[in-house]
């Protein structure tokens, strides 16, 4: 949507119902937002409500508040575009407001919108170098991101998901038997995005290989393993890092592990406690980063570089 066209929907509780009509047909979002003085939102009104008004007898100067709905569905601003969705194709909506903590309105998501989301500039580095070892012998005569799952190499359907989020541009590290992974990727027309390589002559760990990008990036990037199979969303994660104004985001998930056995606890020769079977929540690094283009200025141009110990300024 263009900036503020939103707005166009606007209109006072006491306008009357051949305004409505003409707001809907002014502005094309096929709803109307009915607000306060202050812009608080008091309900909406499209083409359905006005025929159930005018087949109850309203005329073209009812007042909208006489025939609006009073309680639409509303969204916060931080809500993510995987629960938006959820949210409209559940309750068959094809308009959503954003309203913020005292329920003004901000914003207005729409279906065709949310359902083709905005093109990234972001470019997303994919680490397919790796030997496989744990996976021999099936890893022999294919690097482990060519593994099919589902029918599919585990890195195309890293490179499906990352293009149904809006990114185009990747760059793939490759080394282990990289013309398997060449061959079959090429510069990614088939899929509709852009792929570029970095090929390591040694390893370089998770994180070295961005020091051979072409060039430094203008905006944040993500870099993911090639084995990652995930439901983390890249844009929520590159969203989530540019709001807190990090030089380095990590995913992580939560793990967790129950003891077989009762732990006991002791001070000297007497039992204090005893807990059965605890279960332990730690989180374990997911593999998958956004970065500052200046935190790449941390990388030593073709060194090795785990991103445990990558240290950024």
């Amino acid at each position: 949507m263009e900036p503020h066209k939103w707005q166009q929907t606007l209109l006072p509780t006491n306008a009357t119902l051949q305004e409505a009509i003409r707001n809907l047909d002014e502005s094309a979002l096929q709803i109307v937002l009915v607000v306060s003085e202050d812009g608080i939102l008091q309900g909406t009104l499209t083409d359905g409500d006005i025929r159930r008004g005018l087949l109850r007898g309203c005329d073209l100067e009812t007042p909208i508040n006489e025939i609006m709905f009073h309680s639409p569905l509303v969204a916060p601003p931080e809500m993510g575009r995987e629960m938006v969705l959820h949210l409209m194709r559940a309750n068959k909506l094809l308009q959503l407001p954003v309203v913020d903590a005292e329920h003004r309105v901000i914003g207005l998501h729409l279906w065709n919108e949310v359902i083709t989301p905005a093109s990234r500039p972001n470019l997303v580095v994919i680490m397919a170098g790796g030997l496989g070892t744990r996976l021999l012998p099936y890893t022999e005569d294919c690097p482990k991101p060519m593994l099919l799952v589902s029918g599919k190499p585990m890195l195309e359907h890293i490179i499906e998901r990352a293009r149904s989020e809006g990114f185009s541009h990747f760059v793939l590290a490759v080394r282990y038997l990289k013309q398997i992974v060449e061959q079959y990727f090429g510069d990614g027309e088939r899929w509709g995005v852009h792929i570029d390589y970095i090929r390591e002559e040694i390893p370089l760990g998770t994180v070295g290989a961005l020091s051979l990008l072409d060039s430094a990036p203008n905006y944040p990037i993500v870099v993911t393993n090639g084995d990652v199979l995930t439901d983390i969303h890249f844009g929520d994660l590159l969203d989530f890092h540019e709001k807190h104004q990090a030089d380095a985001t990590m995913a992580v998930r939560q793990h967790e592990w129950q003891h077989p056995f009762g732990v006991v606890r002791i001070q000297g020769i007497d039992i204090v406690g005893i807990e059965e079977k605890p279960v332990h929540r730690t989180y374990v690094n997911a593999g998958i980063y956004a970065l500052q283009p200046s935190a790449l200025k941390a990388l030593e141009k073709n060194a090795p570089c785990d991103m445990p110990t990558m240290s950024i300024p």
